[in-house]
């Protein structure tokens, strides 16, 4: 997925996106040849169980 898709999905600004990066509290990301940054949906699925609070 594109950063943009996870922004709208997250409901959160790119700004938002880059800030997590940077503190390492993104999900695992794949930066291609031309430097644009995808998220694996598997990656972006398992970093959202790991911060399902348990109940």
């Amino acid at each position: 997925m594109t950063v943009k898709e996870f922004c709208e999905e997250m409901g959160v600004s790119r700004s938002t996106f880059y800030e997590w990066r940077a503190k390492r509290r993104a999900p695992k990301c794949i930066k291609l040849p031309n430097s644009e940054i995808r998220i694996r949906r598997s990656d972006y699925e398992r970093w959202l169980e790991q911060r399902e609070e348990g109940v």
